[in-house]
Formats: C-alpha cells, structure tokens, sequence
C-alpha cells in the first residue's frame, strides 16, 4: 500500500503480535512493543503497521515522551485529523449519556477518553461548566482544541470551558472564565457542589454516583460513618435515604467543612451530621478502643497502587484497612468498600476483602459488587481502565 494512501501520516510498526488484542479494542502501545518511534511531535497522526509484512491495522497519534508512545482512534484507516472525524465522536458520546442519565442529574462525564473511542480526553459538565482533562501534551495537541470548544458551546449553554491537564500548574481557560467559587449542581435531585479549580478530580467524584445512590437504598434509619469522606457525597445520600445519624471523617478540614455545607444545602437536620477531621486509621483505632461501632461503614480510601510494583503493599493495606472497617461494623450491619487503584483487580480487591474481614473475625455475605457509573464506560478489552471497585457487604451472625 502506498504513502498516500495513509493520508501523510507518520508509519510505526509492531515487533510483537498485538493484532488480536488490538482488534479487540486495546487501544495502548506501549514502547517495547514497536519496532520504531519516529521522531515526530507530540500528538502527530500515525498508521500502525502489524509485525508480518507490513500491513496497516490501526490509526492513532504518536506522544514518543510518554509511556504511552502510540494511542490508537480507529482500527479503520480513516483520516482521523478530518473535523467530520472528531465531531461523530463527540456526538455518539453526548448520545450515549442523553440515553443513560438519571432523573435530576446536571454534573456527569460527557467524554470518558478510551470508553468513547476519544483516548486521553475526558470532559466533565457540570451545570454550566465544562472541565476537560488531557492524560498528556501529546493527546492535547492531537486534539483539536477549537472543534471542542466549538461543539462545547453549540450543544450546551456554557459559561467557561476549563482545562485541568495535569501537566498545567492551574487552570485554563478555554471559553469564559474560571469561577471562583465552586459551582452547584444536582445528583439525583440532591445538591452539591465542585471546586473546579482545586477539587480532587475535576472537581467531585462522579464516578461513585450509582454506589452513592446504593447506600441511601440500605441508610433508613440507620447510624452511618463515611471515612476517608471527603466532601460527604456517600454522606448526603445517607441522611436522604433516612439515616438517623451521619459521620464524616476526613484527614482535610477544609473537606470535611464542605460535606457539612452540603448536608445543609440539602434540607438535612445539622443535628444529625457529625463532621470529623482527623486521620482515618486513628479515628478507627479510637473506635474500636472504646468498641464505638455502627450500622454502616464507607471505606472509601485514594489509590493504594500507583503502579505494579505497588501491588503486594497495596493489597496489605487494603486488608488492614477492612479488618478496622469490620471491627467497627455492628453485627448485621453493612460494610461498604471502595478501591479506586487501577492496578487491584476486581478479584484482587475481592480476595482483601475476604482476608480483611476473617482477621477481624468477621462473617460476611456480598450485596453488590460495582464499578464506576455508567458515563465512565471502558472499552471490554482493556479490563485496567474498570478502575472502580465498590463492594456492598452484610456482616453476619454465626
């Protein structure tokens, strides 16, 4: 097949045979499984070639200082720098959520770069904001920042679009300008709000949207401790499903300060909240000191796992993390665990939930086990992007 034939794109070959993996969806190469990385800027369009004779299987862009060097768009050789290319993207994606979205629902993730066939891009709305995020320099220049922006504005009433890169030391401003201060917007009818400027994320954790909406589900009437709380999202969802009584434990003032402001947005008797800030491991060791326990406990901690070296370290603090969640769960009460380390598997974080709660001495019975909310799709063969995990225990009596 001939050069122009691949629209003047850069050509790279594989020395490994990923076809069927690719085929399959996997959209990453890394370095050690090419034969060669052209010198070439960050985000410059490319055609992969397979490791027999040549032949072109995928077309992506090149990011050669990243650890992923190539990202593939599209198993189809098509010219993927076309505007026509771009938008059917973003349309298909903004299709999808109009489908899938909850009732009373105004902040949810529009793009969710692999899962919608955009990789390296997200793109959070919320109410009238716009938040996106590039995983690298190299898939912000691939991008064409001015057709987003453009549709951006055409398909919604946008005040600001802003960019969170993490390779920026502050926000851009794409469109509009940067609030100052946090915006409010509904979840499941309930409110909240996000710092899109200095918030974890792109400014609230929608991703545990679904298992939020499973602990007001089981909270009527019962006494609930959300740690590692953060801005009391799990929090709020209790004291609407009838939670006599809320705690919110978080290491950050500031956090837990903004989880009593949304207990209050929402209607809920300050009475009934309790916001703690202190370190989660002390809070639980006073607890089982003093044999303080509850109906419900949230564990729903940062990543563990930064990388795979990072596993066997990680999969011990899991378990001693839910051995003190167990400890101070009452009998017939509910042990609700999150792990949001892409390197745990579903089954890794399953085998430290079964050892956490033995070392307590514990019994247990699975509820539910999830993953991140819907508008977080990840293609089916690229299992390390279902980063999630979310596992509703029961404790049990003998």
């Amino acid at each position: 097949m001939v050069a122009d034939k691949f629209f003047g794109f850069k050509q790279i070959q594989l020395q490994k045979d990923l076809i069927k993996n690719i085929k399959r969806g996997h959209c990453w190469v890394y370095a050690n499984a090419l034969r060669n990385i052209p010198t070439a800027k960050s985000g410059s369009a490319a055609v992969l070639l397979d490791n027999r004779g040549g032949k072109p299987i995928a077309v992506g862009f090149l990011d050669p200082q990243h650890p992923i060097p190539f990202r593939i768009c599209s198993t189809q050789i098509v010219d993927i720098t076309r505007e026509n290319w771009l938008l059917s993207r973003l349309n298909e994606a903004f299709a999808i959520r109009q489908q899938s979205m909850p009732p009373a629902t105004t902040a949810y993730r529009l793009i969710n770069g692999e899962g919608d066939r955009l990789p390296g891009m997200i793109c959070d709305i919320y109410n009238e904001y716009a938040v996106i995020q590039f995983d690298s320099a190299g898939c912000r220049a691939f991008y064409a920042q001015e057709t987003i922006i453009n549709w951006l504005q055409t398909t919604f009433s946008l005040k600001s679009i802003i960019d969170r890169s993490r390779f920026h030391n502050k926000p851009l401003t794409l469109f509009g300008t940067v609030p100052n201060e946090p915006v409010t917007f509904n979840e499941y009818g309930h409110l909240f709000t996000a710092d899109l400027q200095q918030g974890q994320k792109t400014g609230f954790f929608l991703d545990q949207r679904e298992n939020r909406r499973q602990i007001e589900l089981i909270a009527n009437g019962k006494q609930v401790v959300n740690i590692f709380g953060y801005t009391g999202g799990f929090s709020v969802y209790a004291g609407k499903g009838g939670a006599s009584e809320v705690t919110t434990v978080d290491i950050a003032k500031p956090a837990v300060e903004t989880a009593n402001t949304h207990w209050q947005m929402n209607g809920l008797s300050e009475g009934c909240h309790l916001a703690v800030a202190s370190d989660a491991y002390q809070f639980m060791d006073e607890a089982i000191q003093t044999q303080r326990n509850w109906d419900i406990v949230i564990l729903d901690p940062p990543s563990f796992a930064h990388s795979e070296a990072s596993v066997p370290k990680a999969m011990a603090a899991y378990q001693t993390l839910i051995e003190k969640g167990a400890r101070i769960t009452r009998k017939n009460g509910y042990l609700a665990l999150s792990s949001c380390s892409s390197h745990i598997t579903q089954e890794m974080f399953i085998q430290c939930c079964e050892e956490g709660v033995s070392k307590a001495r514990r019994k247990a019975v699975v509820l539910k086990i999830n993953s991140q909310s819907s508008d977080h799709p990840a293609p089916l063969a690229m299992s390390e992007l279902r980063y999630l995990k979310f596992v509703l225990l029961k404790i049990v009596n003998d």
